[in-house]
């Protein structure tokens, strides 16, 4: 088993890169080149939320560890409005451009054609329901051992 896990934790790194490639392809094709694939992936997961910085990570949106560089090239290059809140004039909340918008409903239709793609590719919807329940699975793991230490 340990070098099954070890294995599948290689290919999800790998797949994440690989997921990141098919992004940055796509910003090249539609001649965007001043954001890369984690940006692009950004503001996917933002979609039509106004949201607040802080939140982007807590609520799994953002993985990397430098979320202040790209929300900050994000708002330079005019993908991103960002206000301070009313509330708490120490956060700030962020929501996508009409620039930003018209990448997002690309970046859609390309996941809608992958998907097709896939499904018409590989006839598995039961499999792939399988191996979602478990990557959720693996994440509860991940998700306890990060806040309740080895057990």
């Amino acid at each position: 088993m340990t070098k099954s896990y070890l294995e599948l934790t290689h290919l999800i790194e790998r797949l994440h890169r690989r997921f990141l490639d098919v992004l940055r392809t796509e910003l090249n094709r539609l001649g965007v080149r001043d954001i890369n694939g984690v940006q692009a992936l950004l503001l996917v997961n933002i979609g039509e939320e106004e949201i607040v910085i802080r939140d982007l990570v807590e609520r799994g949106y953002y993985q990397g560890s430098n979320v202040s560089y790209n929300i900050k090239k994000l708002v330079d290059f005019g993908y991103l409005e960002q206000e301070r809140t009313e509330h708490d004039k120490r956060s700030v909340s962020i929501k996508l451009t009409e620039k930003a918008i018209r990448i997002v409903v690309k970046i859609r239709e390309l996941e809608e054609q992958n998907a097709e793609s896939f499904s018409s590719q590989h006839k598995m919807e039961n499999e792939t329901e399988q191996v979602l329940e478990f990557l959720r699975r693996l994440e509860r793991v991940w998700a306890d051992y990060i806040n309740y230490g080895s057990q």
